[in-house]
């Protein structure tokens, strides 16, 4: 098969890029690093006897996307060990300090005897695939163990191989999952074209479950409460260069009593420091507000840590979410929805169902410039009424969209894949 001779080809070239690029990049030597001795590790962790569940996220939105199905499995068969793995540094580093997990790993590169030797050391009784993960080894060695494996909030768009007539060797990854929860009935649709139309559920978007959670337990931030004071919040988060020049762009616009408060996606000293001289204008770092005070008057707070933001958009007005000015697309827009804040983005979003609904119904805001950004911002500020039904329209649509998760469990009970 030509498809399984470029893949087998293509794969090998893209690590040893990858190993040249560790040389110069700290994201990419981690990359390289963890997954050194990978089978030694897992076989001198894993305690014998267990039975086990195996979730693979690529990275942290997936990983995002994964929280509430797992919470429910410990829930339901608290005899299953979590085991979870990662394509991506970002995901594993931010996945550490999780209770709900037993087991973390990185995702050893897709070769036959990798997929083979990986499998047999997890021993999963049931596997899950969070959204876009498809390796064609793992998906193979899955099938022929005959071990369910389930795609979990499985999105497909037109344009993707699966569905183009050269794509024989990506629809045979997809043989390898036993059953497909998919996120609207566009990917349903997109399946059965290709012959796929059994085993397949519309369950929805199991991260409307996550953030409802996050909505519902959210706390204070001390440090948070004291910089905001009276002010109003523009809050933009997970940003990359591309949405940070937009941002610059949009201070002049903010009236004097709003501030922003910027969680860029790299927080790494120089990204720090090229943010701090972009926005050209008084800043404080979070890690620089103490108790005496000190910087709490400031225009500009940048967050400059990992795993505080979902909680952050609660003290926001108007939100900017990142990515969208990056091949891979905009990062979690529900995040600040399930409060009932309206959000900006960039163009790049079609990959995501949530925002193309979202935008359709003008309840979020893609655009292509600071132009753009800046019309709708002024529109939000100085006309309340119009904010106020932008944000009970958010919330609404969140509350619809919830439920994916118990949808799921049923389904697993359901087929006894854990009896």
């Amino acid at each position: 098969m030509m498809g399984l001779i470029l893949y087998n080809i293509l794969r090998p070239l893209y690590i040893s890029l990858v190993r040249i690029y560790a040389l110069f990049n700290s994201k990419a030597k981690k990359w390289v690093a963890g997954r050194k001795n990978w089978e030694q590790h897992i076989n001198a962790t894993l305690k014998p006897g267990e039975k086990r569940i195996w979730v693979h996220c690529s990275s942290v939105g997936e990983f995002e996307q994964a929280k509430p199905v797992i919470t429910a499995l410990r829930e339901t068969y608290p005899a299953f060990k979590i085991v979870v793995t990662f394509f991506s540094p970002s995901g594993y580093e931010a996945s550490q300090k999780n209770e709900q997990v037993d087991y973390i790993f990185y995702l050893p590169v897709d070769t036959k005897r990798n997929a083979e030797r990986f499998i047999a050391a997890i021993d999963p009784s049931l596997v899950m695939f969070i959204k876009y993960e498809f390796w064609y080894y793992y998906l193979q060695q899955l099938k022929r163990k005959e071990i369910p494996t389930l795609l979990v909030s499985g999105a497909f768009r037109e344009s993707q191989p699966f569905f183009q007539w050269y794509g024989g060797f990506f629809r045979d990854m997809l043989k390898g999952f036993s059953f497909f929860f998919l996120q609207d009935e566009t990917s349903k649709q997109l399946l059965s074209k290709i012959g796929i139309d059994k085993n397949i559920l519309v369950s929805g978007d199991t991260r409307y479950d996550r953030v409802l959670v996050i909505a519902q337990n959210v706390t204070s931030v001390a440090a948070i409460d004291k910089f905001k004071g009276d002010h109003k919040i523009f809050i933009a988060g997970s940003t990359w260069p591309g949405d940070e020049e937009v941002i610059k762009e949009a201070m002049p616009v903010l009236p004097e009593n709003w501030k922003l408060i910027i969680a860029p996606h790299e927080i790494n000293d120089d990204h720090i420091q090229k943010l701090r001289q972009l926005l050209d204008s008084e800043s404080v770092l979070f890690s620089e507000l103490d108790a005496e005070n000190t910087g709490y008057d400031k225009k500009i707070l940048i967050i400059n840590n990992i795993g505080m933001l979902s909680r952050l958009f609660a003290y926001g007005d108007i939100a900017f979410i990142g990515g969208g000015f990056q091949k891979g697309g905009i990062h979690n827009i529900l995040e600040p929805a399930v409060f009932g804040v309206p959000v900006i983005f960039g163009p790049i979003y079609e990959k995501f169902v949530e925002a193309k609904e979202l935008a359709s119904l003008h309840y979020v805001f893609p655009i292509h410039n600071a132009l753009e950004s800046n019309e709708i911002l002024k529109k939000l500020i100085t006309d309340a009424a119009y904010h106020s039904s932008v944000s009970d329209a958010l919330k609404k649509f969140i509350m619809e969209h919830t439920g994916a998760t118990g949808i799921i469990m049923d389904e697993i009970k359901r087929e006894k894949w854990l009896s």
